[in-house]
């Protein structure tokens, strides 16, 4: 029996981790849900769910909940705040955490997870952008473990050898062929993307996902932050990983071998098919998930990815180059300008010149400790609240 925290239980990934485990009640339970302030979501999750612990990012949200938990839930612990985000992923009966959390806001509990030894199914993956080196040296003293959650990093996972340990030479890998959709806005005629709407941008042809992400996967800046998490997931050089726009998001992605044997992985466009398989990892488990029809596929198309369509896919191989804190200040540039878009205040075509303009300004330091990444952190939003007041 598994015992686990999921952190983000009501964003996408957290409703289909609930999912997936109440169809196995044999082999999970849940010791913790946390959640930002989506109080009629996280009740829900806790009644039918039944942890011991909820927490709410934000106080007023925790009250609420509590109030509301008294009488229909008594056992359920509400608490509030970063500091309990981290306690409850370090919890000693918990074994797994589901590292959910969307954003910088989820390193410190992921970090947390992995000085603590858990198993960490990291779809978080602002804990590798930001803080690649310190993160995986935090899980190896720790004596824990990563599963990539992202279904190209987990397709890529199970593409590799079962004896993989980052040695490329000595398992014949050549490269790794991450696949991405294209977002909504592939064949889109550039001189219609200033006025892209925050609707149009979030309605992803393949996957449900969240706000933020789904703008992110409309620039390719999603694919971009991917690059930088299977360089450090997987020991991949920036020149070895490349990026392959396919359509249909039936392969998630391809690892090439040296005698020219290329593995993909398979599938619908369905995120319970990774969260099934790191949940039970080495094993395999029903997910929900419907088989492929094979006889309705129409064609697997492929293309190169346009970096003048999509300048923040360079923008991100060019900071994995740099190193250091620049990952992390190209995740805080784009959060700052992601937000500003949804909320109306810019337009989709500036979102890439915004973060050019942070990362141009921005000083390159080493990321020895948690204190340089928040602090490349802070300093790259501030960069980026000036380049839009002048934007």
């Amino acid at each position: 029996m598994q015992t686990l925290t999921i952190l983000g239980a009501t964003g996408s990934i957290g409703k289909s981790t609930l999912d997936v485990v109440a169809r196995h009640p044999e082999r999970f339970r849940i010791a913790a849900l946390t959640a930002r302030n989506q109080v009629d979501a996280m009740e829900a999750a806790c009644l039918s769910a039944g942890p011991r612990y909820a927490v709410m990012s934000e106080a007023a949200a925790a009250a609420e909940l509590d109030q509301r938990l008294r009488a229909r839930a008594p056992h359920v612990q509400v608490l509030a705040g970063e500091a309990a985000l981290s306690e409850v992923a370090a919890l000693p009966e918990v074994d797994t955490v589901m590292a959910a959390i969307v954003g910088a806001a989820g390193l410190r509990p992921t970090l947390a997870a992995a000085r603590a030894g858990k198993r960490v199914l990291l779809a978080n993956k602002e804990a590798l952008v930001m803080a690649g080196q310190l993160f995986l040296r935090t899980v190896r003293e720790g004596g824990g473990t990563v599963i990539p959650i992202d279904s190209e990093h987990n397709a890529i996972l199970q593409c590799l050898p079962g004896r993989f340990d980052g040695n490329w030479a000595g398992v014949g890998v050549r490269r790794i062929l991450l696949t991405a959709s294209g977002g909504p806005f592939r064949a889109t005629p550039f001189g219609e993307l200033a006025a892209v709407t925050p609707d149009q941008a979030c309605a992803h042809p393949n996957w449900v996902m969240g706000r933020k992400i789904s703008v992110d996967s409309a620039t390719m800046m999603n694919k971009g932050l991917e690059v930088i998490e299977a360089h450090y997931l997987f020991n991949a050089p920036a020149e070895s990983i490349e990026v392959v726009v396919h359509p249909q998001s039936v392969i998630h992605s391809m690892v090439e071998y040296v005698d020219g044997s290329v593995i993909a992985q398979m599938g619908n466009p369905d995120m319970r098919t990774p969260i099934a398989h790191a949940l039970a990892f080495p094993e395999r488990i029903e997910s929900g998930v419907r088989s492929l029809n094979f006889f309705a596929l129409t064609g697997l198309h492929f293309e190169r990815p346009d970096l003048a369509r999509f300048p923040c896919l360079a923008l991100a191989y060019d900071a994995l180059r740099m190193g250091g804190t620049m990952p992390a200040t190209l995740n805080a540039a784009n959060e700052v300008a992601v937000a500003r878009f949804l909320e109306g205040g810019l337009r989709f075509d500036r979102i890439a010149p915004v973060i050019e303009t942070v990362l141009a300004r921005a000083q390159h330091r080493v990321a020895s400790g948690l204190d340089d990444v928040f602090d490349a952190d802070r300093c790259a939003r501030d960069a980026a609240k000036h380049a839009l007041a002048h934007a």
